[in-house]
């Protein structure tokens, strides 16, 4: 019986202490200033430090995917939906396989391209809710600024508005943000930091990982939005870096009967000097 309580206590003990690894929905190419005004856009849930569990977007708790709500651009300005660009794909991570999207799509025009996803909420089945991750990413052509620090609003219900150029960033650099829900500051809010640990290759993580984690703690970074929804972050690395603003929606909402968390995501690129 001894045993058995010892065994018990240090099961609970480790479930307890285990990390708490992060979602993150992407919207990924390689360059976000690049070379080619075309762009494969690829769009995936997963856990982008360890190339870890790669979920299905937009599965409910019975299994069923449904399709995404929002996908689309904002260039000067200009708001285009783009949703018939999707195409579903399976993407592989070094653990499983999941299903997601890509989008071929054509930067037209000099400045920033803003583009964003919302998906239809997934269910987490290890704690029974749902989750919808509101996301962005801006990509620029020919360096010249036009939008990217203006909010996309609508449909996105939660979002960060970067405070920095996101796609014009030195390592060493900060990146800041201001977490809003309908459009208004949210104070406090906790945002989760993750590193693109594993380059993509065609539809799947490649196995090299550019930096060992010295402990659990440093796979997902937690920092927190000052009164105003402001917040600060270095850039320690040259890469893609995600920040998820976890539940900036606030509380009470629901979907099919069991809670939704909404979390604001955007992604940014920083750059060596060499």
């Amino acid at each position: 019986m001894r045993r058995f309580v010892l065994l018990l206590s240090l099961i609970l003990v480790f479930a307890l202490s285990a990390p708490a690894y992060a979602h993150f929905q992407m919207i990924y190419s390689q360059d976000s200033v690049p070379t080619s005004k075309k762009l494969n856009l690829k769009i995936i849930f997963t856990h982008p430090f360890e190339a870890g569990h790669t979920m299905d977007i937009g599965k409910d708790e019975n299994g069923k995917i449904h399709l995404p709500i929002a996908f689309g651009e904002i260039h000067k300005k200009k708001k285009k939906d783009l949703l018939n660009k999707l195409k579903p794909i399976t993407f592989t991570s070094l653990t499983n396989s999941g299903k997601g999207y890509e989008a071929n799509v054509r930067l037209k025009g000099m400045g920033d391209h803003i583009f964003y996803f919302v998906p239809a909420p997934y269910y987490e089945d290890s704690k029974d809710f749902y989750i919808q991750q509101c996301t962005k990413v801006i990509f620029n052509v020919a360096g010249a600024p036009t939008d990217w620090a203006a909010p996309v609003g609508s449909p996105l219900p939660v979002e960060i508005v970067p405070l920095d150029k996101p796609y014009a960033l030195w390592v060493g650099n900060i990146f800041r943000g201001v977490v809003t829900c309908g459009g208004k500051p949210v104070p406090n809010a906790k945002i989760r930091v993750e590193y693109m640990n594993h380059d993509i290759r065609g539809n799947a993580f490649v196995k090299e990982a550019k930096v060992e984690a010295p402990h659990n703690a440093m796979i997902a970074q937690i920092i927190k939005a000052d009164g105003n929804g402001v917040f600060t972050f270095g850039i320690p690395k040259a890469g893609w870096w995600g920040f998820a603003a976890l539940g900036a929606s606030g509380r009470g909402l629901k979907h099919n009967g069991k809670k939704l968390r909404q979390d604001a995501l955007i992604w940014v690129q920083a750059l060596d000097m060499k």
